[in-house]
């Protein structure tokens, strides 16, 4: 099933996952993140999409680049695409003989209909006890089945929105779809560590992730601040409800972060700001009675931090060891990346244009970009002719 096993030259380097066959029945965003992560580390990815349609996100544009939506260019390289209307029993067969060869299985349909068209989990571990199936649901398959699984309903109701923004403001979401990313890479790590077991059982599972879980789980502090101390938390705009000062401030021409973690770190910035009594002041002396005199704090430090630029504080404060930055666009924080060596752009030759590099780092068996993301049923008469199966009616 892999290209190299079809006679094309494989020229890459084996990744960490070679020889791993995934059959993809996911769609946006959550199931193909994960899924192109998977791929990068070297597994067989082979996507199957709607004839006609593909992927919803194929269409979710603008922006485009060369007539594609970068949104689906953005999660959807180096896997192969097939073109199988689920409904129609040849292409169903099609599709049961891919999973049956697979050894990962991808899906993020509302729960209930894999299993009408005979590819539930039940329904395929006889014919390959070794799959490991992946299920993404928005609130899982109980009573939460019936809810839909988007993103921006999960932010809302899973409590991200109303810790994001001002603190008389509405709930605000995320600049991106948060929990879909997070659901992909807890999704991720499920299906390696089934991965695992099989190696010592021979044996495939059930891995089932919740877009909900997952957000309560990444929530982290502020679920605990929950279920362990009974606070529930409210938006603070850029503030920290357990650090200060960790926000932003007005430097002489744009905003400035903060994010002083220790005592040593606030008395090192008091000193850089000419203020050194204020890290002696009882009120600031420790972080608990920073977070408590955190207005007074605040006034006190923005009058020295709005005398210089930002550009001028990131310099010097950084330096002396008090973690700080301006606020970039996207623009600028690749500019960033680029000045540190930090490699987080793809070459255009190797994966199509505009692709964010994986940002693992292996030293024996890095990600690898093997392939653009595929045009709608590109390797359908490849895959067809490697399952014996019969070529599509022109």
């Amino acid at each position: 099933m892999r290209a190299d096993q079809e006679g094309t030259p494989d020229t890459y380097p084996r990744g960490a996952l070679d020889g791993i066959v995934v059959a993809d029945f996911g769609r946006v965003l959550a199931g193909p993140y994960m899924t192109m992560l998977l791929a990068d580390l070297g597994a067989d990815v082979i996507k199957i999409e709607r004839p006609g349609s593909g992927d919803d996100t194929r269409a979710w544009g603008p922006p485009f680049a060369g007539g594609e939506a970068t949104y689906f260019l953005g999660v959807n390289r180096n896997k192969r695409s097939i073109e199988l209307d689920l409904t129609d029993l040849e292409d169903l067969a099609t599709a049961h003989a891919i999973v049956e060869r697979a050894d990962v299985l991808v899906e993020n349909f509302r729960p209930g209909t894999m299993g009408k068209l005979g590819l539930g989990y039940e329904d395929v571990r006889a014919a390959n006890p070794g799959l490991v199936y992946c299920s993404v649901t928005g609130f899982g398959t109980a009573e939460g089945a019936r809810l839909p699984g988007y993103d921006l309903l999960v932010q809302a109701m899973g409590g991200l929105m109303s810790v994001t923004g001002e603190p008389e403001g509405p709930g605000t979401k995320a600049g991106v779809a948060l929990v879909d990313v997070i659901t992909g890479l807890h999704a991720g790590l499920g299906v390696l560590a089934a991965l695992r077991h099989r190696e010592h059982t021979g044996e495939g599972q059930h891995v089932e992730v919740s877009l909900l879980t997952s957000l309560l789980s990444a929530l982290t502090n502020q679920s605990a601040a929950h279920l362990g101390a009974g606070v529930v938390p409210r938006a603070m705009g850029n503030s920290h409800p357990s650090i200060a000062p960790y926000e932003v401030f007005e430097a002489r021409d744009r905003p400035l972060v903060l994010a002083v973690g220790t005592d040593r770190q606030f008395r090192t910035l008091c000193e850089r700001l000419g203020r050194r009594e204020l890290g002696e002041d009882p009120r600031f002396a420790t972080n608990t009675a920073r977070v408590a005199h955190r207005k007074e704090l605040v006034d006190a430090l923005s009058g020295p931090l709005g005398s210089r630029t930002a550009d001028d504080w990131f310099e010097e404060l950084t330096a002396a060891g008090v973690p700080c930055g301006p606020i970039n666009d996207v623009a600028a924080a690749f500019d960033l990346a680029d000045r540190l060596g930090l490699a987080a752009r793809v070459p255009e030759a190797a994966a199509g244009p505009g692709q964010v590099a994986n940002p693992i780092r292996l030293g024996a068996t890095p990600p690898s970009y093997r392939g653009a993301p595929p045009r709608l049923g590109e390797h359908t008469d490849a895959l067809l002719a490697a399952l014996g199966r019969p070529a599509r009616t022109p």
